[in-house]
C-alpha cells in the first residue's frame, strides 16, 4: 500500500475510533445488507451484515473501509447471495448528482486521465488521447461551489414535491449530504416500503415531469378573437396545476422581450406579452379563465408552460437507476467519503438552505501537514480558500490534506503538527 493510502487509512481509522458515538445504525439494522470499499485493493466487499450497531461500530473501527454503505431493502437474509435475499421491502430513496448537471464551470474544473499514458487534460475527455490515441479515460470530478450550489437547489425542489405533492410529513424524510457531489434523499415511512419498481417509477416520472402533457392539467382555448380566452388552473391550485400556473403568472410578469425571445416566442408576439401584460395578470390573479390577447395563440403559451415544466421538475440531477433499484447501496451517514474525506453529513430538512458542505461537513479539525502537491484548483475549507498549487510543497491544514489526498492529488511529505 503506498505511503498516501497508509496515511488516509490511518486518519479513517482515528476518526472511526474517536466519533463512535456520532455513527447511527439505519431502522431494522439486522435486516440490511452492508457493502465496504476497502483501501488497499480498492474493491467493494458486499453481503456482510450486523446484528447491532455496537458490531458495526467496531467493525469500523477495526477494518477502516474508505466508504461503507447500507441497503435500501430490508432483507430475509442479507448476507446471502442476492437471488436468496428475499426483499421484504425497500426505503424510497433518490440520489441528487451535481455531476449531472449540464453546467459551464465543469467544463473548467473536471478532467480527464488517460489510463494508457497517464496525459491529464481538464474538460471532457476526448474519443481518443491526443498523445497515445488510447480511448479508455479515468474522469475526475471537482468539489465545485456553483455545481453543490445547484445540486442543493433541486434538492430543494424535491423535498417540495415529497412534502407537498406527496404529503409525506418532514420527520420522514431523512437528507444527507453524500460527502461528494450531492444529496440523498430517503422516505422512511412503512406503507411505501412495499413499492415495487413499476410504482417507485411512476413517483420519478412525476416528479421529473417525464410525458406531462399541458391537456392534462386542463389547458384549453374557448372562444374565438377578443373573447378567446386561456382555460387553465388557478394559482392557488395544488401539485402541478398550481405549480404551473404560478410559473407562468411568474415568468409573465417579470420576463423582457429578450427574455420570452430565447424561450422561442417570435419578437413580435414577445413584445405583444409585454405590453399587455398588467390586463393579463390583472384577469388570471382571479380566476382560472385567463383572457388572452389578440394575435397570441396556443403555440406560444405552449412554448411558456413547457419552459415552466422544465424549471420545476427535478429530472436534471435525480438518478432514476438509484430510486427504481430496491437492491441499491446508500452512503452510511456520518462515514466518510473515500474521494474527499468529508462526512456523509445528516441534515435536518428545514435546515437546508442553511447548510454549507465545506463547513458543516470537515471531519479532520485538528492538525496540518506538510504535502507535495502535484496540481490542484481553488478549493475552500471552511473559510479559507486553498490553491491553485503546480508542483508545490505546502503545509496545509488536515482536512485540506487529507481532501487532495483523497483525490490522488497530493502526498505526505511528514512534517506533522497538532493544534
Amino acid at each position: 500500500m503506498s505511503e498516501t493510502l497508509t496515511f488516509l487509512k490511518q486518519k479513517f481509522s482515528e476518526y472511526y475510533r474517536e466519533n463512535t458515538e456520532n455513527i447511527h445504525a439505519p431502522k431494522s439494522l439486522e435486516k440490511r445488507e452492508f457493502g465496504f470499499f476497502v483501501f488497499k485493493e480498492n474493491i467493494m466487499v458486499r453481503h456482510k451484515s450486523f446484528m447491532s450497531e455496537h458490531k458495526l461500530k467496531d467493525f469500523l473501527a477495526a477494518s477502516t473501509p474508505s466508504d461503507i454503505y447500507y441497503s435500501s431493502a430490508y432483507y430475509e437474509t442479507p448476507e446471502a447471495p442476492m437471488s436468496k435475499k428475499r426483499v421484504l421491502g425497500a426505503d424510497l430513496i433518490f440520489d441528487i448528482d451535481s455531476d449531472h448537471l449540464a453546467r459551464k464551470c465543469k467544463n473548467e474544473h473536471d478532467y480527464w486521465t488517460c489510463r494508457s499514458c497517464k496525459n491529464a487534460t481538464i474538460g471532457k475527455h476526448p474519443a481518443f488521447c491526443p498523445r497515445c490515441n488510447g480511448d479508455s479515460f479515468k474522469k475526475e470530478t471537482w468539489l465545485c461551489e456553483i455545481c453543490l450550489e445547484s445540486a442543493k437547489a433541486e434538492t430543494i425542489k424535491l423535498v417540495e414535491f415529497l412534502t407537498s405533492d406527496f404529503s409525506f410529513p418532514q420527520e420522514d424524510i431523512k437528507l444527507c449530504f453524500s460527502g461528494q457531489r450531492g444529496y440523498h434523499v430517503s422516505v422512511d415511512k412503512d406503507d411505501i416500503k412495499q413499492l415495487d419498481q413499476a410504482a417507485r417509477k411512476e413517483i420519478v416520472d412525476y416528479i421529473s415531469g417525464t410525458g406531462l402533457r399541458i391537456e392534462q392539467y386542463g389547458w384549453r382555448t374557448m372562444g374565438h378573437g377578443k373573447s378567446r380566452e386561456l382555460i387553465g388552473p388557478d394559482l392557488s391550485d395544488p401539485n402541478w396545476y398550481g405549480r404551473i400556473a404560478r410559473g407562468v403568472f411568474g415568468l409573465i410578469s417579470s420576463s423582457s422581450v429578450k427574455e420570452l425571445e430565447q424561450l422561442g416566442i417570435r419578437k413580435s408576439k414577445a413584445e405583444i406579452i409585454v405590453k399587455n401584460k398588467d390586463f393579463m395578470l390583472k384577469n388570471w390573479n382571479r380566476k382560472t379563465n385567463w383572457r388572452t390577447i389578440k394575435n397570441i395563440d396556443e403555440k406560444t403559451f405552449e412554448k411558456i408552460i413547457q419552459h415552466v415544466i422544465k424549471n420545476n421538475r427535478v429530472t436534471a440531477v435525480i438518478d432514476t437507476v438509484v430510486t427504481t433499484d430496491m437492491h441499491r447501496l446508500i452512503r452510511l451517514p456520518c462515514s466518510l467519503h473515500g474521494k474527499t474525506g468529508l462526512m456523509a453529513t445528516e441534515i435536518e430538512v428545514n435546515n437546508l438552505e442553511n447548510f454549507d458542505p465545506f463547513m458543516d461537513a470537515i471531519a479532520f479539525k485538528r492538525g496540518k501537514i506538510e504535502c507535495y502537491i502535484k496540481e490542484a484548483h481553488q478549493f475552500r475549507i471552511e473559510d479559507k480558500d486553498f490553491g491553485p498549487y503546480t508542483r508545490e510543497n505546502v503545509m496545509l491544514p488536515m482536512a485540506a490534506a487529507v481532501f487532495l489526498m483523497c483525490k490522488n492529488l497530493a502526498k505526505p511529505k511528514g512534517n506533522i503538527t497538532l493544534e
